[in-house]
């Protein structure tokens, strides 16, 4: 598809695609401003594709469509995609990445594949499951767009990448509970909830008990363990990769901001607009 799509056909998906992660994941696309220039579309585009998987269980009402939607992404990876997979910007975009840079197919298809837990509706069974599921969707971007920097070579991330990735999927599942509880959907994991006294229906009930809390506390301290591994595990990282875990600069924040909240199911936590830039430039100043 890369040699058959006309040049400006191609800078236009990967313009669709940054504007994908600019609308749906404004974090992630403040970030990319720290990222070289020459890479940033790439990165992107990589983030573009996670953001559309991720969004599949929002657009449809019954989990066979999303199935369906999820397959034709396999299809699109792998080269065997039914419909017009060229006029799909994301798809477009990441395929000529995944080509330019001879990255693995097999992550990316496993993140499509983890992603299939969220068109149902069943609680996340424990730790260790959550802690799989996260290093298949959130790891997986940090040690790509790594791989990016550095040309698809060995950008020896894999170790900052797998903690990165759980530090910050946890943070972001915490901070997205309201509306997950709304959905009926629980990432929690149930053996956590059990440990302090609750369980799922806690969560889809948005009931802010104390043992609700104390489950929801331990988490945080879960993602600040993994945060503070990936940033040990980050010296050992080659130096051209370092822009990709710039996105890190906002989970301690995050963090914080969740510990604020009287009531963890009224709203999603945030961090003030005009900060996160400051925060991101300060991150990627201590990576130099």
């Amino acid at each position: 598809m890369t040699d058959a799509a006309a040049p400006d056909r191609l800078a236009g998906a990967y313009d669709a695609a940054e504007a994908i992660v600019r609308d749906a994941d404004r974090d992630r696309w403040l970030a990319d401003l720290f990222v070289p220039a020459d890479k940033r579309r790439h990165v992107a585009a990589l983030q573009a594709f996670s953001s559309e998987i991720a969004r599949v269980r929002e657009t449809v009402r019954e989990p066979l469509p999303g199935e369906v939607r999820l397959q034709w992404w396999r299809d699109a990876l792998e080269g065997h995609g039914h419909g017009d997979v060229e006029g799909h910007p994301a798809a477009a975009a990441l395929i000529d990445t995944v080509r330019r840079f001879s990255l693995p197919l097999a992550p990316l298809v496993g993140l499509i594949d983890a992603r299939t837990f969220d068109l149902y509706d069943d609680p996340m069974p424990s730790l260790l499951d959550l802690e799989g599921y996260a290093g298949e969707t959130a790891s997986v971007l940090f040690q790509a767009a790594a791989l990016v920097l550095c040309d698809g070579e060995d950008p020896k991330a894999a170790d900052a990448a797998g903690h990165a990735g759980v530090a910050y999927a946890i943070t972001g599942l915490l901070r997205a509970l309201p509306i997950h509880a709304r959905r009926g959907q629980v990432f929690v994991p149930a053996d956590v909830l059990a440990r302090h006294g609750a369980g799922p229906d806690d969560i889809r009930a948005a009931k802010p008990t104390p043992a609700v809390e104390g489950a929801l506390a331990e988490m945080r301290e879960h993602a600040r363990h993994h945060l503070a591994r990936a940033m040990a595990a980050l010296d050992r990282v080659d130096r051209r990769a370092l822009p990709a875990f710039v996105p890190l600069a906002l989970v301690e924040p995050y963090l914080n901001a969740l510990e604020r909240q009287r009531d963890p199911f009224a709203a999603v936590a945030d961090v003030a607009s005009w900060r996160k830039p400051v925060l991101l430039w300060r991150f990627a100043r201590r990576l130099r």
